[in-house]
């Protein structure tokens, strides 16, 4: 099927379940396909990249992963007594990715997610990675089409992420000094939520402060509250900022909750803890994107219960989107 987009190629996987019981709405009754000059309130984004990835990466597979297991949720969150039936939601696809050259693949996602914010009316994307290596270019296209407004970053994360690009060039631990070394984003304007444990380097810590980005380990998190530290990270970026991004790096829940990601490690976050962070971001006018990044379907469980975690984030997000 042609879908009028030049960098993005319809989804892979496509899953139309029938419910046992009419009264029993899911998932794949209600994602549409993409159909260009339609309207939709959300748009479902593929970037299956993992080559940029510094540890062996199947996130590649996350789209497909996440598209499969949509069958398992209904349309309804009995803990917000929300349903999202109405929402419209269309799968846009995957953006094509080259077999070796990083960097087109990289120009291909800045360039079409661009394509597709200037081709349709206002719509709020979700993008399903990959690695987090496409979050630089993801953030570049937001930037490049709201050129008169300034975008922050929330980031959930067990890393900075601010590994320097003259070692291994660009990767899964380059997004935000990528960003910050291109000029698209002030130090200050990044606040990064679940940095624990042994798996940063003190010079990055350091490089981190001189940036002035604000973060919260998890001992602060585990403190202050997880509600308390999200409505502290949104004001302190809102006061700021025109618009937040939003990127969620699965590895920041802890080890136990998310064994499919390539850099899983203990002492982190718990999932009830992200989601509920998802869900009071969701809620706010001022956020206009989400990505999911480091999802490894090919360490997964045979229940899948990271890819789960990860779909359930997304559906998280957008009960928050609904309450608006």
């Amino acid at each position: 099927m042609d879908n009028s987009l030049t960098y993005i190629e319809p989804p892979q996987l496509i899953t139309k379940t029938k419910s046992v019981d009419s009264m029993d709405m899911k998932m794949t009754q209600i994602i549409k396909s993409y159909n260009p000059g339609v309207s939709f309130d959300v748009g479902l984004i593929g970037a299956p990249l993992s080559r940029s990835s510094i540890s062996v990466s199947g996130a590649s597979e996350t789209p497909n992963a996440i598209r499969s297991v949509w069958k398992n949720f209904t349309t309804y969150n009995i803990d917000y007594d929300i349903n999202i039936e109405d929402v419209n939601i269309a799968d846009i696809g995957d953006i094509r990715m080259h077999v070796t050259n990083i960097t087109e693949c990289h120009d291909n996602i800045e360039n079409g997610i661009y394509e597709v914010l200037k081709s349709n009316e206002s719509f709020l994307p979700v993008i399903m990675g990959g690695d987090h290596s496409i979050t630089c270019p993801s953030f570049k296209a937001f930037k490049k089409y709201h050129y008169d407004k300034k975008i922050g970053i929330i980031q959930f994360d067990t890393h900075f992420d601010l590994r320097n690009l003259e070692d291994g060039g660009p990767s899964n631990g380059t997004p935000i000094r990528g960003l910050l070394e291109s000029g698209q984003l002030e130090g200050q304007h990044v606040v990064n939520i679940g940095l624990h444990g042994y798996f940063n380097s003190y010079a990055y810590k350091e490089y981190a402060d001189e940036q002035q980005i604000k973060f919260y380990t998890m001992r602060e998190v585990r403190m202050k509250g997880i509600e308390k530290t999200v409505k502290e990270a949104l004001a302190y970026l809102s006061d700021k900022v025109d618009l937040i991004y939003l990127t969620v790096d699965v590895d920041v829940l802890d080890i136990s909750s998310a064994p499919g990601v390539p850099a899983s490690t203990p002492g982190g976050m718990q999932t009830w803890e992200l989601l509920e962070a998802i869900y009071l971001i969701g809620q706010e006018h001022n956020v206009c994107a989400m990505d999911i990044v480091e999802l490894d379907p090919n360490r997964d469980f045979s229940n899948n219960i990271t890819a789960k975690t990860g779909a359930y984030a997304i559906l998280n997000f957008l009960c928050g989107f609904k309450k608006r």
